[in-house]
């Protein structure tokens, strides 16, 4: 497949602009669909390959229109990227309904639309990548994160889903899940409840450099890997999820202990 045009929900920051600039810097057209104004217009400067499109990703009606519209005027979208997420933290019983909806709204919905918006074409086309963002958080359950490991969960269990429906077609999908990465995400879990395992691995430098992430996705691209845990803790986690979840919970409540 000729790979010339690429659509990154979430990129004008983290883990999806990495992603943008680098397609970018392959030659491919890069659409960047974010809500932040100010951040899409910084990644937009760095290369005449970036469009920036702002749009709010839990609508699908703006979505899909803001997708036909990048397909006007770039031609076909041949790769989609779903990266848009919000973390908020808090307990669970604390936090405000509607933003528990919220995240799931950004996080998970945000990625149903995305897709929904393209596969049925891509399918007709038997040709098209999708590369999804879930997160170990998905499987491995973080204090103060209940809402953000629900909508990664959700994320996680739909993408798996389309592996398997797209089996065998010239449709490729790719789930990867990363575990913590320096990243704003993680400032904005920092900004609210700042959960101690969090904080923790941000003072012991046991997050995930995103740019090394960005290598191991491009690297099982090229392999074709269906799902991807980049980095050693991220196998590692969710080993213990697989094989002995009773002793991945005491690690964790051993964690989260003043």
């Amino acid at each position: 497949m000729s790979l010339r045009v690429a659509v990154v929900t979430g990129g004008a920051s983290g883990l999806g602009r990495i992603f943008a600039l680098r397609m970018a810097a392959q030659g491919i057209q890069v659409a960047v669909v974010d809500r932040n104004s100010e951040a899409l217009s910084g990644v937009a400067s760095e290369s005449s390959r970036i469009h920036a499109v702002r749009c709010d990703v839990s609508s699908s009606a703006e979505l899909s229109a803001a997708f036909a519209e990048i397909e006007s005027e770039l031609g076909t979208i041949d790769r989609l990227v779903t990266c848009a997420a919000i973390m908020p933290t808090s307990k669970l019983a604390e936090q405000d309904t509607q933003e528990i909806r919220g995240v799931m709204a950004i996080n998970y919905g945000g990625t149903v639309n995305a897709v929904q918006a393209v596969l049925p074409g891509m399918a007709q086309r038997d040709a098209g990548e999708l590369i999804i963002f879930g997160s170990t958080g998905g499987s491995v359950l973080v204090p103060d994160c209940g809402a953000y490991c629900a909508s990664k969960a959700a994320t996680n269990l739909y993408t798996e889903m389309l592996i398997e429906e797209t089996r065998g077609s010239g449709v490729r999908v790719m789930l990867v899940c990363p575990a913590l990465v320096d990243t704003p995400l993680l400032q904005q879990a920092v900004a609210t409840s700042n959960p101690k395992v969090i904080a923790d691995s941000i003072a012991k430098s046991r997050v995930a450099d995103p740019e090394l992430i960005i290598d191991e996705v491009e690297k099982a691209l090229r392999k074709r890997t269906k799902i991807l845990m980049p980095g050693a803790e991220a196998k590692a986690v969710m080993w213990l999820r697989r094989m002995s979840p009773g002793l991945l919970w005491r690690i964790v409540r051993l964690a989260n202990r003043d």
